[in-house]
């Protein structure tokens, strides 16, 4: 007779077989129901509606949102292809976010379709899916992203309501500084006889720079016989004017996101300081917190360590080649990485008070630092010496947050834009708090993330003069709360009052 665990074992495999051929919305009819209810008892199930299910880790507590935002694109593409066929397309307003790069679970995802039911369906934590009876898109005017069924770009741009200039600027105007010249809207514009719509993109393109496809709206138009008023849809100017086609339209959006949120951090943060006179007795200090500072980074994290930990780690009492304890021991892998990349941070700190740029510093040494974190962790054998060669060649998604970290390709576009904007910044206090958000927003590599983030933080601090400051356990909830308000609203208050109160005491 089998086993409980051989058992659990043969349900684990059917559901690998499913995960396998790339099923994310799981449905009762996809496993025998003992298979089901015996993964459900395990967590290795969770249902999101009657009859539908995608898999979960067992080790997450009741109620946590990690797995059902890691999943929700794939389920609700699944979903909604076995429902509608090819029936159905996003929203204009949704299509443009995601040409935008704009991947945040949205509280509810608005659906046309040909046969729609017009009601909502609930699904777990606290987000819905409507389906609408509206016109779809023509198949040329219809793309494929990540299973999701979009309007192309220009259906979509002509298609949004004006209310959406006004409610996602940062989406529509990133989707605007994708458009090369105005051809593939002008042919839209023409056959539907547009006038409205085209006065409104003209004034929009001529809002973000674009004059040049402004002027060429315009005049087409009129050229065709129609009267056209050109009118800016947005409530106010482009933080940025954009002179040409942007790339990716991930770097659009960070900075316009930079160039936005700076204001809002000079008022809300402490004047910078200027350079600590005392250089060796600021770098003491800094020495000085690292038991505590350890303490808490780590203890964010989730790791369990204690000063006493710490401190044998610090005086070098830690032994992986013959202590089998320390070898094998998560905590003290991490609380040792930790020292160690701690090291790496100073210096890199050191340099910059004695007047090196503090983004080009960063930009050199973040590598350093990363590698440091982890480089016991290949001492011990848990990771591969090519686990830190660079950026993650994955997705990887944040605890409980709705905000989706952009992929792997535009995390390499991502990444020296960012260090631009931090050399560039003129302000301390925009490079501490954009420095620390922007970091946990591109989420570069799979682990450790906020760890860096927060040395990042902590160095441009010194750059401005500011005391090192340490982001208390106490405050964990806080602090998160304040990063995803940030990524998901784009409002950088929050967060940038949060670590102002920090400096200030």
């Amino acid at each position: 007779m089998a086993t409980p665990s051989e058992k659990l074992a043969e349900s684990l495999e059917s559901l690998k077989d499913l995960q396998d051929r790339g099923v994310v919305a799981i449905r009762s009819r996809d496993l025998t129901r003992t298979h089901r209810e015996r993964l459900l008892k395990n967590g290795f199930l969770q249902e999101v509606i009657k009859g539908w299910y995608i898999s979960s880790r067992p080790d997450e507590q009741a109620g946590e949102s990690t797995s059902w935002y890691a999943a929700f694109w794939a389920f609700s593409a699944s979903y909604l292809s076995i429902r509608f066929g090819q029936d159905w397309c996003l929203s204009p307003e949704q299509s443009v976010a995601l040409h935008a790069g704009n991947w945040t679970v949205p509280r509810q995802l608005l659906v046309r379709a040909k046969r729609p039911r017009n009601n909502v369906t609930r699904l777990p934590h606290n987000t819905s899916l409507l389906d609408i009876r509206a016109e779809l898109p023509d198949e040329e005017d219809t793309v494929i992203r990540e299973g999701m069924r979009l309007f192309s770009l220009p259906a979509a741009l002509i298609a949004c309501t004006p209310s959406t200039y006004r409610q996602h600027p940062t989406d529509i105007r990133t989707a605007l500084s994708l458009v090369s010249d105005a051809s593939d809207l002008l042919t839209r514009l023409l056959e539907g006889g547009h006038s409205t719509i085209a006065g409104r993109l003209a004034g929009a393109f001529r809002n973000i720079g674009r004059n040049d496809i402004a002027d060429n709206i315009s005049g087409s138009m009129e050229a065709a016989g129609y009267t056209i008023r050109e009118t800016d849809p947005f409530e106010a100017t482009s933080p940025i004017v954009f002179s040409g086609r942007e790339s990716s339209p991930y770097v659009s959006r960070l900075r316009i996101l930079w160039t936005e949120m700076r204001e809002q951090v000079l008022k809300d943060f402490p004047p910078s300081p200027g350079l600590p006179e005392d250089k060796t007795a600021y770098l003491k200090q800094v020495d000085d917190l690292y038991t505590s500072d350890a303490y808490h980074s780590l203890s964010i994290e989730g790791y369990r360590v204690n000063t006493e930990l710490i401190e044998r780690v610090k005086a070098g009492a830690w032994n992986p080649d013959s202590d089998e304890g320390d070898q094998e021991h998560r905590d003290a892998m991490a609380a040792r990485g930790y020292w160690q990349a701690f090291q790496a941070v100073k210096q890199s700190i050191e340099r910059i008070l004695e007047g090196a740029n503090p983004g080009a510093t960063i930009r050199q040494d973040h590598s350093i630092w990363y590698r440091e974190l982890w480089a016991p962790s290949v001492t011990a054998g848990i990771l591969q010496p090519a686990d830190l060669a660079g950026y993650r060649n994955g997705p990887v998604y944040i605890r409980r947050s709705m905000h989706a970290p952009p992929n792997r390709e535009a995390v390499r576009d991502l990444m020296p834009a960012f260090f631009d904007l931090l050399e560039e910044e003129t302000e301390s206090a925009v490079r501490v708090v954009l420095g620390h958000f922007i970091f946990v927003y591109i989420h570069p590599y799979m682990d450790g993330n906020g760890r860096i983030g927060r040395f990042l933080m902590n160095t441009m601090m010194a750059a401005g003069g500011y005391p090192w400051t340490i982001i208390p356990i106490e405050k964990r909830s806080e602090y998160m709360a304040s990063l995803e308000s940030a990524s998901v609203d784009q409002d950088i208050q929050p967060f940038s009052r949060f670590l102002a109160q920090l400096v200030e005491r």
